[in-house]
Order: structure tokens, then sequence, then C-alpha cells
């Protein structure tokens, strides 16, 4: 049959323009290329770790981790932004076709735990906490988090004539909380518009996790971490000699029996079978005598919750337990929740997690892309994924010779992470980013 010129230049212009028939090859060239990119930038991600971990900071007061960050952008040319809720930086990936705006987040602090682990490049950092001089170290991974998006930063910095849209880097401070009377975290970000100007469309973030193993992603649509609300509990009684406590209204009996009763909002008063929740009472201190019973108790807690409607009824419950029975031995008491920390529920949006889940699949591999177990762990991402689509995610860090068993946990002064992890976190972001913007 003979060939239609006319259909053949439809077919050529077809081509140049969609470039739909020539896109596998494209497509394989572009990712062998990314792929390249995210190997060389590995060694580099591990030294910015190194010195990011050999010298921590805690919740906002991250000033040479800022500076460490911003003078690494500025380099790459990028758009930055300091001075964000506190000592946040912000910074724009500006692609050369306009689209869509993703933000990636990495959170900076670190915790006032003395490391024990024999590193060369070990935290040997003091610092003030709560009027304490406290060792300072990174024992929940955000150095590892923060030299990810590092990495990131700087292999899309080179991809910009391929990126559709925005990219949007937000390193943010205070993630373990703000120093009591202070703002801080991702709550104070949004409030200072972080997630405008542009107005992002989606947001992506990561957690290391030491008891995952390396190479492994876990990751769960909907509420993945609990919400977080401390409480403060005042026992109020009257004071009276140890040998006669008919003649007062001993606090520390009254705060016994409040605690005990706390015990049963969870076991015998909400809904378990729909979400699971937890009260704990972390912290009591009253009296400073054998005998002498005391004016005054005090004592903290921690609520967590994976829904929303359960976090406020537990609230509710705390407030009633704790005055009735106060009041029934006649004491008085001031319910204070929260009483500083507080997140929502980290709340994976669904239809984002469906749509990026063959891109986590594409990096990690199917068979190690695992959906886990909420946990009541709590995140300040929430607040972003509060506001606009959300989807955070664990990355492995366990070395893989550790049974799951021995591997130290998080905000221990063991704490451990296997950095041939952190290129796993650096391609998944990188992707998760491009595959987001381009499709």
């Amino acid at each position: 049959m003979k060939a239609n010129p006319l259909l053949s230049l439809l077919v050529y212009f077809f081509i140049v323009i969609n470039g739909s028939l020539a896109l596998p090859l494209m497509a394989g060239d572009y990712q062998k290329e990314l792929n390249q990119m995210i190997d060389d930038v590995e060694s580099k991600v591990i030294k910015w770790r190194r010195h990011i971990h050999q010298n921590p900071e805690l919740s906002n007061r991250e000033f040479k981790t800022a500076k460490y960050i911003e003078q690494h952008l500025r380099r790459l040319g990028l758009e930055v932004q300091t001075g964000v809720a506190h000592t946040g930086v912000v910074a724009l990936l500006k692609g050369s076709r306009p689209g869509k705006v993703v933000a990636l987040r990495a959170d900076m602090d670190a915790l006032p735990v003395t490391e024990r682990v024999d590193l060369p490049f070990a935290s040997k950092v003091k610092s003030n906490y709560a009027g304490q001089e406290v060792g300072v170290m990174h024992a929940c991974g955000h150095d590892t988090h923060v030299a990810i998006l590092m990495g990131v930063a700087e292999v899309l910095s080179k991809q910009k004539d391929n990126i559709r849209g925005t990219v949007k880097f937000i390193f943010q401070p205070a993630e373990e909380g703000p120093p009591e009377g202070e703002e801080g975290g991702a709550e104070l970000m949004v409030k200072e518009g972080v997630l405008q100007s542009p107005d992002v469309d989606a947001i992506f973030g990561l957690h290391i996790a030491s008891q995952m193993p390396v190479g492994v992603i876990g990751y769960r649509p909907g509420g993945i971490m609990a919400s977080v609300d401390d409480f403060r509990i005042k026992v109020k009684g009257q004071q009276t000699h140890g040998s006669a406590p008919w003649n007062g209204v001993d606090p520390i009996v009254v705060s016994s029996q409040i605690i005990n009763s706390l015990q049963t909002i969870v076991s015998r008063q909400l809904k378990l079978t729909k979400q699971a929740a937890v009260v704990t009472v972390g912290s009591i201190h009253g009296g400073v005598r054998s005998n002498i019973i005391p004016e005054e108790v005090e004592m903290i807690g921690t609520i967590r919750a994976l829904d929303n409607e359960m976090r406020q009824q537990i609230h509710t419950k705390i407030r009633k337990i704790a005055n009735g029975v106060a009041e029934s031995m006649g004491a008085s008491v001031e319910v204070e929740i929260p009483m500083s920390v507080h997140y929502p529920v980290t709340y994976n949006t669904p239809k984002l997690v469906e749509q990026m889940l063959p891109t986590l699949k594409a990096q990690a591999g199917e068979s190690r892309v695992i959906l886990i177990d909420a946990i009541t762990g709590a995140e300040d991402f929430s607040y972003f994924a509060q506001e606009v689509p959300g989807f955070y995610f664990f990355l492995g860090g366990k070395p893989l010779n550790v049974p799951e068993n021995e591997a130290p946990a998080h905000h221990t002064p063991d704490f451990y992470i296997d950095e041939t992890g952190m290129k796993l976190g650096v391609s998944t972001l990188t992707n998760m980013a491009i595959d987001y913007l381009n499709n």
C-alpha cells in the first residue's frame, strides 16, 4: 500500500508535540541520568549528616544548622528565605515550565540526650535545657532528614529544565517542641505562611526508622501517627502532719486515685476497635519530708490518639475524672490540656498515597514497600498535612545484621542509623517530587 504523505506528516507532528511515541526511550535515559546523579551525591549526603550530627542544636536554637543549610541552598542558585519560625530555612526551585507546587520537608532540631554511641563524629555538645546543663544529640535522626533533603535539592537543581512546576524545600525547626513559653515548629511555620506564596498543592516528608531495616519503606494511608497533647493536673489539699492525716486533705492519696481512674478511660470508656489511644502520667511531684502531708501535688502526662473525636473525648474525661475524684475526697484540682505540646493526627491523604505508591515501589522494590500499623508516636508534620494533602512515610535505617529487638530506640543515648539507608531517601523524595509535578 502506498504511504500517505499527509498522514505521515500528521504522525510526525504528533510525536514532536506530544512526545508520546518516543517517551519510553526518553524516560529510560532520563531515569538513568537521574540515578547517576543520586549515586554521585550520596557521599556528600553522608558528609553533611556527619557534620550536623557532630554539631547538634536544640529546638528554636538551630542557628548554625540553619546557616549550614542556607549556604548550600544558595550555592545551588535557589531562592532562599531564612528566619522562618525563628530558624527555619525555605527555598524555591522553579522548573522550566509552569505547574503545581510540591513541598518537601525536613526537621532540624536535636534532643537533650547525651550520646553514648562510639562514633568518630559523635556529639560532645553541651547546652542548657529547662535550666539544666545537658548533652545534646541527634537521637531521632533529624540530622539524616536534613542531609537527605540537601541531597534532593542538589539533584533537583540540576533537573530544572525537566521540571514542570515548583519545588519548595522546607527545613523546619523545633519538631520536638519549642521551649516552654515560645512558639515554634510546623505550627508556627504554617501561621507565618510557609504553605503560601506560592500555594503548595501537596507536601511529602519522611522519618528515618532505627528499627526498620535499611532498604525498606513503611507507609500507611489515613492516620499514620497519633495526635499528642500533654497535660498538667494540680491537686490541692490541706497540709498537715503525717502522723495525723485526718487533720488535713492528702493530695498524694487523691493523686493516686486520679492516676488509677485515668487508666479506665482507654480500657473501659473508648471504642478501641475503632482506633488505639494512650493516657500516660509521666511525672508526679509533691512533698519534701516523710512526715509532712503536702498541700499540693502536680502530675504531668501525655495523651495519644489516632482519631480526632476520641482525642476530644479523652480531654473531656480527664477533666471529669480529676474534678470528680478530687471533690469526692475534699480536694480541688486545676487541669491544663494541652500544657504546651499539641500536635494533630499525622494524616496521609489516601488519594495522594495511592498516586505516589508506584514511585515508592520503583525506588525501593515492590516487596520492600510495606503497609505498616499506625503508631502512637507523634509528628508535627501533621500541621502541614492538615492544610494541604500530605504523604509521610518511614525510611529504614537499621543495619541488616542487627536483630530488630536489639536496635536502639529513638530518643535514647544509643540511637544509631546505618548511613547506607539515606540514598534511598534521596532517590524516593527526588522521584516523588518529579513524578508528582510532571504527571
